[in-house]
């Protein structure tokens, strides 16, 4: 067990501070510090979201029987990813610290970015601490081995992260009038939708058809804490999915309006926290 939570430790801070320096020292890239620190954040995100959804498609596959059938990547891989969420954090609070000194804040203290960071990135935050101090220790430990399908069912949902994670990438440097921005945002929007607000319903779907029972019959049929537990997870997503919905708006707008005006391009970049005489393009809230 602690040699995974070790192995975690050292692969996802590892992949991060390899990918920084490779970034910054590559001849052809050579990118200051700031761009290095939020690509290799975005990088390991992406990495992440692949081996975990890899994961749960091969432990939903493999449990036929979706209350007794176990896998041994169900627990290992939990196991494995847990530090990548402490990991996280720090990451998005490079990230936010980045982007204030863009915005002509180098002289602010760490003490008072991490306040703010915490504020502006509260739900995310409390995401991942309640991944790692609630979450895991139920997935690992209250289980008993049980219900290895729905865990993996819950890995998948880190499928629409990769897109999500290019997104970010596409705006910081300028390109959401390419097609790749678009056809990415549209991706975004289908995988998110699925693989973390139709997920749910699906698997309330899954355990009605092994039981024999409707899907509207198995909210009441389940213990009252099941119910409590998946709205407090799908609470989240739906929030981040309007904040995608909204984003989705404003581009479907540009793209039927034409050009933004100069005040709307003004007020777009500064609600995303980049400030137009340094150079940069917006980069959105994170909502992974």
């Amino acid at each position: 067990m602690l040699e995974l939570v070790a192995a975690g430790s050292l692969f996802f801070p590892g992949l991060y501070l390899l990918s920084k320096r490779c970034l910054k020292q590559v001849p052809s890239l050579q990118w200051d510090e700031g761009d290095a620190v939020i690509i290799s954040a975005r990088l390991v995100s992406s990495i992440q979201a692949i081996m975990a959804s890899t994961a749960g498609y091969i432990i939903a596959t493999s449990c036929h029987d979706i209350i007794e059938d176990q896998h041994w990547l169900t627990s290992s891989y939990i196991l494995f990813a847990v530090p990548y969420f402490v990991y996280d954090i720090y990451a998005m609070f490079m990230c936010y610290r980045h982007k204030q000194q863009v915005k002509g804040h180098e002289g602010s203290g760490v003490g008072s970015a991490l306040l703010n960071y915490l504020r502006k990135e509260f739900m995310m935050v409390l995401h991942h601490v309640v991944m790692v101090t609630v979450c895991f220790p139920v997935s690992v430990f209250w289980r008993q081995g049980k219900g290895d399908f729905f865990q993996g069912c819950m890995f998948l949902a880190e499928l629409s992260t990769p897109s999500v994670c290019l997104g970010k990438i596409l705006i910081q440097y300028k390109q959401q009038h390419t097609l790749l921005h678009k056809v990415n945002g549209a991706l975004m929007l289908l995988t998110f939708f699925g693989c973390r607000i139709l997920l749910f319903p699906y698997m309330y779907w899954a355990y009605g058809r092994h039981v024999g029972l409707p899907l509207h019959s198995v909210p009441l049929a389940i213990p009252l804490h099941y119910n409590l537990g998946a709205a407090l997870l799908m609470a989240p997503q739906v929030y981040w999915f309007s904040l995608i919905c909204r984003g989705a708006f404003r581009l479907f707008k540009r793209i039927i309006g034409g050009t933004p005006k100069p005040r709307e391009v003004k007020e777009e970049r500064e609600r995303n926290g980049h400030a137009s005489d340094k150079g940069y393009s917006p980069i959105e809230q994170r909502s992974e």
